[in-house]
């Protein structure tokens, strides 16, 4: 039961209305159904001269012994007055009119289970990608992203089809059975006892089959999750793999995982299909059984049961075995799909670390200064910032310069939180930056990388991003200022011009340069610059130191910059190394004090 809670908590908390309406119209479904397969007894007592005589009706109840007492009568009277022939046909107009009504009682309830299956599976996929936006980058610094994608979209459609087979096995196979056992304790309740001791042992033997089908899902879907890894990074990397002439090793790595994922597949599918030949096997030999037991019933004549009654209760019997066999079907689908909600559930209940303070407040402007109060912080063992102080006033830019690696881009990213500091902190106008509200704290700060992060869309929407309401006269100003109006305009479809995945259509320069209109546009009074020209050419450097430049007019801006060329001017520059500010002062200071910024400095004049 707790397997079907773990599918079934994505239903009912908004879709239990279907579920209620699939419920009824299923027991409708289930009654006409039965009904239409009664019809065979009166049927066969007809047309072999073994219908009861029934000389008066009684009164109408919704009881067994009245519904089949005044339909023998009116059937008898069909008999007499039009004969046999007629009578078979009212028979038969009595099956199609219930088939009928079976049948639309049947669609009726797939007809509301549509909402349901596609709303649920909507409702999963909104809240896991809300999710993905909620945590922090350290979480996706330990996962794949192919095996996240994996588990948004195979997981899901597991999950989904769980979701109905959990349906089934809660209304529709329940209600055929518990209804079909009804009639059949009525018609023989002998017969019927055989049934049920034969049943509970054929159900335990499907169950035993099935029990490792959820591990063998289990590890499917985490291996579907390495498959889809490995085709992201290898379209990530084709130019890299093309160069180094590695296209055989990545090709007999990707065959690997993909005979690994499918001697798994092999596996659950063999275990996955052995449930249907296996149940029907079982319902063979429990079929014969009731006829052998049945059969003597009548012979001996210890019993109500008639000839044309054993025949009946066979055929309403049959609506069990498939009921049965539906529910070992789902019993093996159910198992899929709670091995992929288990992935689904490890990325929703992931705790989300960086989050609001309870008595969190907004912050609209900086208004004076920033400062690192002897922080330190670590990504696992090891602390990769060690104690730095520092103090950044308004309207002033800040260069980190150092060795990679040593712990400059780690000490801006706790700046907007995309860390928290392990101990210190960092202040904005002398309160901690988690006093503030996450959104407005990051609404301060503009930040330009060295990657060009950019999306599949249109030049006009990569500079409006994330800023609500821009109009066309802005965003074309901020490209004016960023030097990017012009290649823009020279582009067909100008600034509705669509730039391809990450921008591919572009080059380095214009990406950049795109980037820092996106940023001139949002307007920030904080500027974060991640070594933001180290990837460029001379002449595309030139335009995107301009467009810096004027960025950081008139703002606070902290720098990153390996070229040290590209820092001489700033207010203060500070030397990083192994996660200490080992030097600060002006160009001119540092050079003067021929420590680790003069051989830095003379490293790059005579390279």
């Amino acid at each position: 039961m707790k397997y079907l809670k773990q599918i079934l908590k994505y239903v009912f908390p908004k879709y239990w209305k279907n579920a209620a309406l699939n419920f009824l119209f299923i027991l409708l479904m289930v009654v006409f159904g039965l009904f239409s397969f009664t019809m065979v007894i009166p049927f066969l007592q007809v047309l072999f001269n073994d219908q009861p005589v029934v000389a008066n009706p009684v009164p109408f109840a919704f009881s067994m012994d009245a519904i089949q007492h005044n339909f023998n009568y009116y059937l008898h009277q069909v008999v007499i007055n039009y004969g046999k022939a007629n009578a078979l046909l009212y028979v038969s107009i009595f099956v199609v009119i219930a088939v009928f009504f079976k049948t639309g009682f049947w669609y009726a309830a797939r007809y509301v289970m549509a909402p349901l299956r596609v709303g649920a599976i909507k409702d999963i996929r909104n809240k896991m990608y809300s999710k993905i936006l909620g945590l922090p980058l350290s979480y996706f610094s330990e996962e794949r992203k192919g095996d996240i994608i994996s588990r948004m979209t195979n997981d899901l459609h597991e999950v989904e089809a769980s979701i109905i087979r959990s349906i089934d096995v809660i209304f529709k196979e329940p209600i055929s059975i518990i209804i079909s056992l009804g009639v059949l304790i009525y018609m023989s309740p002998q017969l019927t006892l055989f049934v049920l001791i034969l049943l509970p042992v054929t159900g335990f033997i499907i169950g035993r089959v099935g029990s490792s089908l959820r591990r063998s899902s289990m590890l499917a879907q985490n291996k579907l999750g390495d498959i889809l890894s490995l085709i992201d990074e290898t379209l990530g990397g084709l130019r890299i793999i093309k160069a180094f002439v590695a296209e055989k090793k990545m090709d007999v790595k990707f065959k690997s995982e993909n005979q690994t994922y499918a001697s798994i597949m092999i596996k659950m599918w063999r275990r996955r299909d052995l449930a249907g030949p296996l149940s029907e096997f079982l319902g063979t030999v429990v079929m014969v059984l009731v006829l052998w037991y049945g059969g003597r019933l009548v012979l001996e004549g210890g019993s109500k049961m008639s000839g044309p009654g054993l025949i009946g209760f066979i055929v309403i019997f049959s609506q069990i075995i498939n009921p049965a066999k539906a529910f070992s079907d789902a019993f093996y689908n159910i198992q899929k799909g709670i091995a992929s909600s288990e992935r689904i559930d490890e990325i929703m209940i992931a705790m989300e670390k960086i989050v609001d303070a309870e008595n969190a407040v907004p912050i609209s402007e900086f208004k004076s200064s920033l400062k690192y109060n002897n922080i330190f912080f670590r990504y696992k063992d090891e602390f990769v910032i060690n104690g730095i102080s520092l103090e950044i006033e308004k309207g002033k830019t800040v260069a980190l310069v150092g060795q990679s690696g040593s712990g400059k881009s780690t000490l801006v990213d706790l700046l907007p939180r995309f860390y928290d500091v392990n101990q210190g902190s960092i202040t904005i106008d002398g309160i901690d930056i988690k006093n503030y509200q996450l959104k407005t704290l990051r609404k301060l700060m503009g930040v330009v990388n060295q990657e060009s992060i950019l999306f599949n869309d249109t030049i006009f929407n990569n500079i409006a991003f994330g800023v609500k309401g821009a109009t066309m006269e802005q965003v074309v100003e901020a490209a004016k200022i960023a030097n990017a109006h012009e290649f823009i305009s020279e582009m067909t479809y100008g600034y509705e011009s669509n730039i391809g995945d990450r921008g591919s259509k572009l080059s380095g320069g214009q990406r950049q340069r795109l980037s820092i209109a996106r940023a001139i546009l949002a307007n920030p009074p904080i500027m974060i610059l991640d070594e933001a020209t180290s990837a460029l050419d001379t002449e595309s450097e030139k335009l995107v130191q301009e467009s810096l430049t004027r960025l950081m007019e008139n703002r606070t801006s902290i720098v990153i910059a390996h070229r040290l060329s590209t820092v001489i001017h700033a207010d203060l520059i500070c030397v990083i190394h192994e996660g200490k500010i080992v030097e600060q002062g002006t160009h001119r200071e540092l050079i003067e004090l021929k420590g680790y910024y003069k051989k830095l400095h003379d490293a790059q004049m005579f390279a």
